[in-house]
């Protein structure tokens, strides 16, 4: 995974009072008075415990869709990293209009909102997005993710190691999920409603549609 690199490094340490302006009150705030910006849901997933390579997992609520990439590692740095090459892909503007907004948890990896906020360039001094905090121990306020967690583990049940995936595997994983039909909006999946609003992203991103009855959510999806 490559990108370009910051107009200059940042420079910044860690400012742990990032919870300040951050909070799931200020979220419902700030997404009350903006109303018109799309909300994202990120997270990460850990395979077996004490490995290295994780999930980092995003929702885009509007559309019940997922985006996954696997991490070497789950730290700041490979957080970072992921949202400066989909910068990089998307161009600032799309990336600000997919990830306005985005509610996570209060892992260490997120824990440096200003750097994971500040764009590649400058653009007049705007974000490329709004990081917010839920309240520690209330996961249920990001349950979109949540739930999406749940089809990926039943693909990768809780505890199986992520060290021998690919990309390509979790890019197939997500093709399913997003390719599920959920009853809330039948017969449109995930996948309807999101390349329906970016068709070209989804050439991008690599992304393609699973027919309904190829659909497969369990392990035998990806063989290890």
């Amino acid at each position: 995974m490559t990108y370009r690199k910051r107009r200059k490094p940042s420079g910044a340490t860690v400012n742990y009072r990032y919870r300040q302006g951050r909070t799931y009150e200020d979220f419902t705030r700030f997404t009350g008075e903006n109303p018109h910006l799309s909300i994202a849901e990120m997270d990460t997933l850990e395979g077996r415990k004490g490995d290295e390579k994780v999930l980092l997992t995003m929702y885009l609520r509007s559309y019940r869709f997922m985006l996954a990439f696997l991490m070497d590692n789950q730290d700041m740095e490979n957080v970072l990293r992921h949202f400066h090459w989909l910068e990089d892909l998307l161009g600032f503007d799309l990336f600000r209009d997919l990830f306005p907004v985005i509610l996570t948890d209060n892992g260490s990896e997120f824990k440096d909102p200003v750097a994971l906020e500040e764009p590649l360039d400058t653009h007049d001094g705007l974000k490329r997005t709004r990081i917010f905090y839920c309240d520690p121990g209330k996961a249920y306020q990001k349950g979109g993710i949540e739930k999406n967690h749940e089809l990926i583990r039943y693909v990768i049940p809780k505890g199986t190691s992520l060290e021998n995936y690919t990309q390509d595997d979790i890019t197939l994983l997500i093709n399913h999920i997003n390719s599920y039909s959920r009853n809330e909006r039948a017969p449109f999946t995930p996948f309807d409603l999101f390349e329906k609003a970016y068709p070209e992203l989804v050439k991008k991103l690599g992304l393609k549609r699973i027919a309904s009855d190829d659909i497969l959510l369990s392990p035998r999806l990806i063989k290890r």
